[in-house]
């Protein structure tokens, strides 16, 4: 994994604690707390799941400040063309391409950040914000399965019936002597 740098951008800052444990937050470019996320970071403190949760989470809000939508004003759907482009199969316009040079998520990491995404807006909705997000999304499950037409870009993404034999049986042939 490369570490770099984020400069004039929401990222992710490690707190260590006085008794040796560490927590994670999301500041701003400024270098202040963004209140919302850290909130919901906080009921995860002391887990695993916190330092997985803001990396997900960061990316999440990185994305709503291009799309420029307010944490009051996301929609079910937004965070359903959210999902569609890190990597879920939807069926809708997605819009700009996001996280250009990185790779789309796998069934896993959509899964965690389906998740993630989720816990974040009913703990928004909770403390009052964007309480019909919040009621929508109780009763409904974000995107998680991969899209696989998405998946290999180019030549190599194409049908693979034509490297198969008759019937559907994989070719074994000999190697050259």
């Amino acid at each position: 994994m490369t570490r770099r740098v984020v400069v004039g951008d929401l990222r992710v800052q490690r707190i260590d604690r006085r008794d040796g444990r560490r927590s994670w937050t999301i500041v701003w470019p400024e270098g202040t707390v963004h209140e919302e996320a850290d909130r919901f970071l906080r009921v995860h403190d002391g887990s695993g799941t916190q330092r997985t949760y803001a990396y997900y989470l960061v990316d999440h809000l990185r994305w709503l400040a291009r799309e420029c939508l307010a944490l009051g004003e996301v929609q079910l759907r937004d965070l359903e063309r959210y999902m569609g482009i890190v990597g879920a199969d939807v069926h809708m316009p997605l819009g700009e391409p996001w996280r250009a040079g990185m790779r789309r998520y796998g069934r896993a990491a959509l899964s965690t950040a389906a998740a993630c995404l989720k816990g974040f807006y009913l703990h928004q909705a909770s403390l009052g914000v964007n309480a019909g997000l919040g009621e929508k999304l109780d009763g409904t499950r974000l995107p998680t399965r991969a899209d696989r037409r998405r998946a290999l870009p180019g030549p190599a993404g194409g049908d693979l019936a034509g490297r198969r034999g008759p019937a559907g049986r994989r070719v074994v042939r000999a190697a050259p002597r």
